[in-house]
């Protein structure tokens, strides 16, 4: 019996190694000499200090700021650990919020936000990404749209030219992948950022 047991064991042994060690640890070390920005987290630094990732988005509320998508992550209660509360952008909770189309909850925030987004520049429709949540829950990006929207808002809050603030949101747009895949994109946190810079006197 130990002789048609031992195959299995060594086969095992060996298929853990080269799968579970050697195969993860090849391709770190790959990813980090090839992609090391990436493989690091695509972490963004503001004065030598981390202030976030390229591929997790944040929460900004202030006027001042272009916003992100809206996030349906969840947290734990902290004052009952049975319920949840919302948590934007919470990457230890990744997900949507399930709802669907026919859901009054769902269609009640769509209205609100459409209806607060519509006060804040009414001339111009609403686009779809800033009242929809993605299905991470975590997106960085916003299209270029959903940016150059905000532009009134923004350059209000910081008594700014529109013109100046739709250039940085064109110089800071990227476009598909390769030229093909996906849609143009901006990264909130990154225009944010060159936001900051360009405006702070």
């Amino acid at each position: 019996m130990l002789r048609e047991i031992r195959p299995a064991i060594v086969l095992l042994l060996l298929l853990t190694a080269i799968t579970g060690l050697a195969y993860p640890l090849a391709m770190t070390g790959i990813a980090g000499a090839i992609f090391p920005a990436m493989a690091q987290g695509s972490l963004i630094e503001k004065d030598g200090k981390v202030v976030g990732s390229a591929l997790i988005g944040q929460e900004f509320k202030e006027d001042k700021y272009f916003h992100g998508r809206p996030s349906a992550t969840l947290a734990p209660d902290p004052n009952d650990s049975t319920k949840t509360v919302s948590a934007p952008y919470n990457a230890a909770n990744s997900g949507g919020s399930n709802l669907g189309p026919t859901s009054k909850a769902l269609a009640d925030r769509l209205k609100d936000d459409v209806d607060q987004l519509k006060a804040e520049n009414p001339n111009t429709a609403v686009p779809v990404d800033l009242v929809t949540t993605s299905a991470s829950g975590l997106d960085p990006d916003i299209s270029p749209e959903a940016a150059q929207f905000q532009v009134p808002r923004v350059a209000k809050a910081r008594n700014v030219s529109e013109d100046q603030l739709r250039q940085l949101v064109a110089s800071n747009t990227q476009g598909r992948t390769l030229g093909l895949l996906g849609e143009p994109k901006v990264n909130v946190l990154a225009l944010n950022l060159a936001l900051d810079r360009a405006t702070t006197k």
